[in-house]
């Protein structure tokens, strides 16, 4: 069996290792935009260049006789490497173009989920252009509203009121940037609570779910801080989260559900790949923020670290319609994932400087980022560049490894500190606690 990656971050060097852990013993090939040496030391032949150029993917793909690809990355998806890959009988883990745009345009996701009267829904309105923005953000109300780049843009294109813009004439002004850019976007009542993602493994009707995780987005301890593209993330041996009650998570299933649903009633084509719902639990339940149509980087690292049974086996039953739970097990673990990255991260980030990883003492949970290799030397170029992931009985325990890890990455990097601490942990478990007037036991 012959599975082809595309992409070379810390997410598609998590799924690297989950198939190398395959009794089946598959043979790994990689198409990636820079030479990640994780993920190459596992591979039979690595490929680098444009993953979007899907001519050049889909050839490389037949030249190595490719059963199973799996995309890792969004934009390869939006640019419809799945259909052309489906197109030349090669199987793919990873939703076609028009599937996909559960993540790749806000405004479909949105009025999809209307139109099929599905939970978690909120009031938004699309635009166009600035006619009646104005308004609509007085109709919110100050500070009550959050701005979505509609499309792509690496977990970055969310500016929240009171946070990002603190007037309504910022906010103005940013809207009326993104039109200048060509941006269409999204104006969405602002939620208050705390966010978690829920993964499932899918298979066209049947969705198979992975622990649930918290993510980090900003950049600096104590949530302070620009948006990244996620700055760590934890979960916990029962797979759920201290703030979290039954009935969130069933809500949570019950909105992944509709979305795969609703894509069958529009497309009739199977959605076959992995879905990611970002929630924010509120005080009036869950609520949807967002879908991705892959896995979540950081979020795949907490979970395929702890993944138990044959990964391969999952992907083949993905692409072949037989997905069942009895397949996907998990052991019963915390995982607590933090990621080093450049000074100057994310606004102005330093690059092309050398790093040194080999103090890790336990390098099968150290993941490779946006990294490159030259001459024997390890370089980050500019975005997350190293992860690791603690795993213990606790997620406190989980911490103390995952803290003693990444502080044995030698470079001009930071860290958050605070991912996983009983500390932070506790503030939410406390918000939550206000929110919901109910009470939650704390770490």
């Amino acid at each position: 069996m012959k599975f082809l990656i595309i992409g070379s971050g810390a997410r598609e060097h998590a799924i690297a290792k989950a198939l190398h852990r395959s009794p089946q013993a598959p043979t790994l090939f990689c198409c990636g935009a820079t030479n990640n040496p994780g993920i190459e030391t596992l591979t039979s032949a690595y490929w680098t260049g444009d993953i979007c150029a899907v001519d050049d993917i889909v050839a490389k793909a037949r030249e190595w006789a490719i059963d199973i690809a799996i995309i890792g990355p969004e934009a390869p998806l939006e640019k419809g490497l799945a259909d052309a890959l489906w197109t030349h009988g090669i199987a793919t883990v990873g939703p076609k173009k028009k599937l996909a745009q559960i993540e790749t345009s806000k405004a479909f996701t949105r009025n999809l989920l209307k139109k099929y009267h599905a939970k978690g829904g909120l009031e938004y309105r699309v635009f166009h252009d600035t006619v009646g923005v104005r308004d609509y953000l007085e109709h919110l109300g100050s500070n009550q509203y959050v701005i979505k780049v509609n499309g792509l843009m690496g977990g970055k294109g969310v500016s929240v009121g009171g946070e990002h813009l603190n007037t309504f004439h910022e906010a103005y002004q940013h809207c009326q940037a993104l039109h200048e850019q060509g941006h269409t976007f999204v104006i969405e009542e602002k939620l208050v609570g705390q966010e978690f993602t829920l993964m499932c493994f899918c298979d066209g009707i049947r969705l198979v779910p992975m622990p649930i995780v918290q993510d980090h987005k900003r950049a600096f301890v104590m949530d302070e801080g620009p948006n990244t593209g996620g700055m760590g993330s934890y979960s916990n041996a029962n797979h759920r989260l201290p703030f979290l009650s039954d009935s969130d998570i069933e809500t949570a299933h019950q909105i992944n559900q509709a979305i795969i649903t609703a894509l069958i009633a529009e497309y009739g084509e199977p959605y076959v790949g992995i879905l990611y719902g970002s929630f924010m639990a509120t005080k009036k339940g869950v609520q949807l923020i967002e879908f991705n149509a892959r896995f979540g980087d950081p979020e795949a690292l907490n979970v395929l670290a702890i993944l138990e049974s044959d990964f391969a086996a999952i992907c083949q039953a993905m692409v072949g319609g037989t997905l069942h739970p009895d397949l996907v097990r998990f052991a019963n673990l915390a995982t607590v994932c933090k990621y080093a990255v450049p000074e100057g991260y994310p606004n102005q980030p330093a690059k092309n400087i050398l790093i040194d990883i080999n103090e890790i003492e336990n390098p099968e949970q150290l993941y490779l980022g946006a990294v490159n290799e030259s001459g024997g030397e390890l370089y980050a170029t500019g975005s997350r560049t190293v992860a690791v992931v603690g795993i213990a009985p606790t997620i406190i325990d989980a911490e103390i490894i995952a803290e003693k890890e990444i502080t044995r990455v030698s470079g001009p990097l930071f860290h958050r500190k605070d991912i996983g601490t009983r500390e932070l942990i506790n503030r939410r478990i406390l918000q939550m606690q206000e929110l919901r007037q109910k009470d939650y036991r704390l770490l």
